[in-house]
């Protein structure tokens, strides 16, 4: 006996449905197909083969989801968002295999987005309505437009003015965070005749001796860069010209810092997740390092951070 509800004009193949989901009028899903429990697919659905749906997942009116489609638990599809599987179609003529599109756990896709052939789109992110996804699309972020571009992150404090900052700073240089070890740097700038000067001394400004430094520049303005955590190592980041933005991310919560003076500076302690982006076409960003390059000292997939940072 089914314990799912279809809708008498629903066309329900597939014996691999979930208990309690509902699937509605005209709603048309082939026999390979997997659907989980407490799903919504509402009106007008459709779901190739190789589909495979996640708990708890809604499908809104107007949706296909194409062979390759891997849809993860408690994710929304709006109404006529656009799956794609092939690159290059061709009539009557198919490929050895079809590309692999993944939306990951919780995230949400908007009405009328199209998403191409084998991208990936992160947990908890949210493509807007009406975006064209072009290219996979990081944990948490938020991407409009055609192609879609990272306009901010889900459910991160806004950017912060350093004139906010220090209005709510501690006494002296540093300001708070709600994220342990991250700090918010007032650098002194000293101006005069000639021109300005910044600077910073270790234990004063700076909180550790740096043994590297890299610079950042020619940035294209949508761009991201960092999307990355490390081990062991401290950062410290100053924008000497233009601006970008800096979000951290310690696996609880997210904050997001503007840089766009070089009166300001933010260090970024190990074990947190970086990522800059929003820089402005003049953007020189400098960044200060504890240590030599090490490439196992990064951690670059969120995932595998959540988990070590999680870790007792």
């Amino acid at each position: 006996m089914k314990q799912y509800f279809a809708h008498p004009q629903a066309l329900v193949e597939s014996e691999r449905i979930g208990a309690n989901t509902r699937v509605w009028a005209f709603a048309h899903i082939l026999p390979g197909a997997q659907v989980g429990a407490d799903c919504n697919i509402c009106d007008h659905v459709f779901l190739e083969n190789d589909v495979v749906v996640g708990d708890r997942v809604t499908l809104k009116c107007g949706v296909q989801l194409w062979d390759g489609t891997r849809i993860e638990d408690d994710v929304f599809i709006g109404p006529n968002a656009t799956f794609t599987n092939d690159s290059f179609p061709r009539s009557k003529q198919f490929p050895e295999s079809f590309a692999r599109t993944v939306v990951q756990q919780g995230a949400s896709i908007g009405a009328n987005a199209t998403l191409l052939p084998g991208v990936t789109v992160g947990r908890k992110a949210m493509v807007g309505a009406g975006a064209v996804v072009t290219r996979n699309v990081p944990p948490n972020a938020i991407v409009v437009g055609n192609p879609a571009r990272i306009t901010g992150y889900v459910s991160a404090i806004p950017a912060r003015q350093k004139d906010a900052v220090a209005s709510r700073r501690n006494t002296g240089p540093f300001g708070n965070s709600a994220i342990p070890g991250v700090q918010f740097v007032h650098l002194p700038i000293i101006p005069d005749l000639r021109g300005s000067l910044s600077f910073a001394e270790i234990d004063q400004y700076l909180p550790f001796a740096p043994k590297r430094y890299f610079l950042v520049y020619d940035v294209k303005s949508r761009e991201v860069r960092g999307e990355h955590a490390h081990r062991e190592l401290h950062q410290f980041l100053v924008c000497v010209k233009g601006s970008c933005s800096v979000l951290v991310d310690d696996g609880r919560l997210r904050e997001e810092y503007l840089l766009d003076t070089p009166g300001a500076g933010l260090h970024i302690p190990p074990m947190v997740w970086a990522v800059q982006y929003k820089y402005s076409p003049d953007a020189v960003l400098l960044v200060l390092a504890s240590d030599i390059y090490n490439a196992e000292d990064y951690i670059r997939d969120y995932d595998e951070y959540l988990t070590e940072v999680t870790q007792p």
